[in-house]
């Protein structure tokens, strides 16, 4: 028998972990419980880049995630941009599927002393289908375009719980 066996490796990887300051995000005291509901979103409408309901739909998933802050902390500063491509291509040089590529720059900014505690850029793409008819074309493309915010805001999210400095987090 093996001295080193997966239940002794998993109960001792919280070990592991604590000794290299690794704190769980949504632990007490930890960055996401520090910074739910301390976050302003930027209005959609202020959102440098944006165009159509893009905006909305990525202020709407940040604010899910990060909460809605009456007496916010810090101040969510957005630029958005998003672009269609034709990616399949028929003999006939009909385009029967697009792929929406969406880049969000993001800045966390602490009101107290406006230092920047978290900023970057982050990239994704969706994709929708053209063959059907022009409803179901239309359908897929804002679907498309919401699963992109989507995906956006959860990666900004995360870069944002993962980066953000609150070392003199304000009272």
């Amino acid at each position: 028998m093996s001295l080193l066996n997966r239940r002794t490796l998993l109960m001792a990887l919280p070990l592991v972990a604590a000794a290299c300051g690794f704190t769980p995000v949504y632990a007490p005291g930890g960055t996401g419980s520090a910074l739910h509901g301390q976050i302003e979103v930027q209005a959609p409408e202020e959102i440098k880049g944006a165009t159509g309901t893009d905006a909305y739909f990525l202020v709407q998933n940040l604010e899910q995630r990060l909460g809605r802050g009456a007496s916010a902390a810090y101040k969510l500063d957005l630029t958005l941009s998003t672009q269609e491509e034709g990616q399949a291509i028929t003999a006939g040089n009909e385009i029967t599927r697009y792929s929406v590529i969406g880049s969000t720059g993001f800045s966390l900014t602490r009101l107290s002393d406006g230092k920047v505690t978290s900023s970057g850029t982050v990239q994704n793409f969706t994709g929708y289908s053209a063959t059907g008819s022009t409803v179901e074309t239309l359908a897929g493309e804002r679907d498309a375009h919401e699963r992109l915010m989507v995906i956006l805001a959860d990666q900004i999210t995360a870069r944002i719980l993962a980066t953000a400095d609150l070392s003199a987090q304000a009272e």
